[in-house]
């Protein structure tokens, strides 16, 4: 009787050993599995190697992505590189990258039909996803470190550790655009997590359809569309993908965090809402169907209305939060803006030329701009816009006067173009550190605050 007992007691134990995996056991086989997948080493092994090589290998080019953010600067310092892969990052590169991790780290099972060997093993759902969700987050984490300290390395080794311009044209010295640099690629952590939630929730609700696989990846390139459109400020903001381009904002003298605070908030309430949606819809699937390929209504009940109710409730709260309406983009903030970048690059050119040094407060830069030839509202984005600067030097009764063709985008960038005097933003080369160099007056980029939240200094 009393063997009888103990051997009784010994098999509920040893049922209590087995049913109790603990989430961080998990998580290491989950973590072992993802990263057994040779295309989940392969895109480790580039993301560690491509930026690197790209960024060193287009910076000896006398031909430069002019026409992408900072890549007019990389010849000059090694912290533009960064900054261009970045651009690329948040529009192509993370969205492919998460579509491939938390896109399948669901479906796999469905299409492999294991799911009911992994809860015999584990005995939890909750554990299961716990340690799915983050095994997937520690390599998307992995994938972003790779592509951030890949360029950094590629731009310092092949450039060097030399000033940055940022977008108002003031010089950023080597340690202020290193932490520049880092917190713009922290920032971008936001959108990537809510990328990876949407991930996640994709790969539970459509099982093995592939649209599970490239849900984040449309949902990432439906917001670059919906950024490239004239919409008003509120709704822009509210999109959890801004952040992706609001890092612009840390290049400017004072800093723009309106823009960049708020889209890495939306961020993170999607990645939550997200995650916890997956979550719910996980706990409720059927596991003893090795057919099961989704619910069409769960998904839409429990996934697509609360995510569209979300948007809705985001573009109210930020309505209400912000002073500014329509796009954001006035006259006036061009005019300040373009004033402030030419006065810092006219130094910079000043200093190039060998000429004597003046002050931005000397200079008194002004900018007169209107759009479409003074036929339209001077507010919104548009390639038809021109500004007249005039600037003073000290001793001199004459006025200078300079005239620019301006491209703004619905997000606040503009690319300003010389058109005249050529003695003053014409195309030729000045001398600098690392030899010769386009005339920094002839072109240059700049950022319009969308919101009216930074003092004008």
């Amino acid at each position: 009787m009393t063997s009888t007992i103990t051997d009784a007691n010994v098999v509920s134990a040893r049922r209590v050993s087995v049913g109790r995996v603990s989430v961080g056991r998990v998580y290491r086989f989950e973590l072992v599995k993802l990263v057994s997948q040779a295309r989940i080493r392969l895109l480790v092994l580039a993301c560690w190697v491509a930026p690197g090589l790209f960024v060193a290998a287009v910076s000896r080019q006398s031909t430069l992505p002019s026409d992408t953010l900072f890549g007019r600067w990389m010849l000059a310092t090694g912290w533009a590189g960064p900054l261009v892969v970045l651009g690329f990052a948040g529009t192509w590169a993370l969205p492919l990258l998460i579509s491939v991790v938390a896109g399948d780290v669901f479906a796999s099972e469905d299409r492999l039909g294991t799911w009911r060997h992994l809860l015999v093993a584990v005995r939890s759902p909750r554990r299961i996803f716990a340690a799915k969700a983050l095994a997937s987050l520690t390599v998307i984490g992995l994938l972003v470190a790779g592509l951030a300290c890949s360029s950094t390395v590629g731009g310092v080794v092949a450039v060097g550790n030399q000033p940055l311009v940022g977008l108002d044209g003031h010089l950023l010295m080597p340690s202020d655009a290193a932490v520049k640099v880092l917190l713009a690629w922290v920032c971008v952590l936001g959108p990537t997590l809510a990328l990876a939630a949407i991930g996640l929730l994709g790969s539970i609700a459509l099982g093995r359809s592939p649209m599970g696989l490239l849900l984040p990846a449309l949902v990432a390139l439906a917001m670059q569309l919906a950024q490239m459109l004239p919409l008003p400020v509120a709704v822009r903001l509210a999109l959890p993908g801004y952040a992706f381009i609001a890092w612009n904002g840390l290049f400017t003298s004072p800093a723009q965090l309106g823009p960049l605070l708020i889209g890495i908030v939306v961020s993170l309430v999607w990645a939550v809402v997200a995650t916890a949606l997956a979550y719910l819809l996980f706990l409720r699937r059927d596991f003893t169907n090795l057919t099961y390929d989704g619910s069409g209504r769960r998904a839409i009940t429990t996934g697509l209305l609360p995510l569209a109710g979300l948007t809705a409730l985001t573009v109210g709260g930020v309505a209400v939060a912000t002073p500014s309406t329509g796009s954001g983009i006035e006259q006036d903030k061009v005019q300040q803006s373009v004033a402030t970048a030419f006065a810092h690059l006219y130094r910079m050119q000043t200093k190039q030329l060998n000429r004597p040094d003046v002050t931005e407060a000397q200079l008194k830069v002004t900018a007169e701009c209107n759009k479409g030839g003074g036929k339209v509202a001077a507010q919104g984005p548009g390639n038809d816009w021109r500004c007249v600067v005039t600037w003073h030097l000290p001793g001199v009764e004459t006025t200078g006067t300079a005239i620019y063709q301006l491209d703004v985008t619905a997000d606040g960038r503009f690319v300003a173009d010389g058109d005249g005097p050529k003695e003053v933003n014409g195309y030729f080369l000045v001398r600098t550190p690392n030899g010769d160099a386009p005339n920094p007056l002839w072109q240059f980029d700049g950022n319009v605050e969308l919101l009216h939240t930074t003092p004008k200094g």
